[in-house]
């Protein structure tokens, strides 16, 4: 477990036009919560590939996309070892960051897993993601036509919602030339290609959003839903694209 501080980085935005897709998508859940599992990872760290292995499985496991949403974002904090992580964003760093300070924590660190916004160490032990969760915040309906993306939360709280999506990633591959991974092939799945989000407005009854998306190299995609100023997702659904 590879650890910085936090404070070393600062934000930079990225962003980018990406083409249409072939065939209109719809992905959802029912009302109970579906967890969002992140892996903050980084093709600088030699103490990653064995934890990305592990995420990677989780294609095999039943429960994927039915209970758990995947998604590994590259963070940037290790490219100064000399090789330059392809997949990271200063913004996935910065998440990650936001995250420490939920924790209280003054560091961050790779492999970090993080299980509806609540660091996940028992990976470390060996342990598997505890059972299905109980809790019923809404159901949530994504509808994919082309580049455009809408979704919508049905739900009996009254709060302000915020969306967020990740296209994702898979079967990707780097060959390392620099750094603790040094002539080592890299494989990636559910890797966040990119991170797009949107305030949900209220629209009869429900709260609602829409989204232009690239979706240049994904493969499947994951998207949650958190309160207004929080991190902590409250529900999410993703699936193969």
């Amino acid at each position: 477990m590879r650890t910085r501080s936090k404070w070393m980085f600062a934000l930079i935005f990225c962003g980018s036009v990406f083409p249409a897709m072939a065939k209109d998508i719809v992905l959802e859940t029912n009302s109970s919560q579906v967890r969002l599992l992140e892996l903050f990872s980084s093709e600088g760290c030699s103490s990653c590939p064995p934890a990305e292995t592990w995420l990677s499985n989780l294609q095999n496991n039943s429960e994927l996309w039915k209970s758990i949403v995947p998604v590994s974002f590259h963070v940037t904090y290790w490219d100064y070892l000399g090789w330059t992580d392809r997949f990271a964003r200063p913004e996935y760093t910065q998440r990650q960051q936001e995250y420490a300070s939920l924790w209280n924590s003054d560091s961050v660190y790779t492999p970090a897993f993080v299980v509806n916004g609540a660091e996940w160490k028992g990976w470390f032990r060996g342990q598997e993601l505890a059972g299905v969760e109980t809790s019923n915040p809404g159901k949530l309906t994504v509808r994919i036509n082309g580049d455009q993306v809408a979704a919508q939360f049905a739900t009996s709280q009254k709060d302000n919602y915020k969306l967020y999506l990740a296209p994702l990633g898979m079967n990707l591959s780097s060959k390392v030339g620099a750094g603790e991974n040094n002539g080592r092939h890299l494989r990636h799945d559910f890797v966040a290609l990119n991170l797009a989000s949107s305030a949900l407005q209220p629209t009869e009854g429900k709260w609602a959003a829409v989204l232009n998306v690239n979706w240049q190299d994904a493969k499947a995609v994951a998207v949650w839903i958190t309160r207004s100023g929080s991190l902590v997702p409250i529900q999410a659904v993703g699936g193969f694209l």
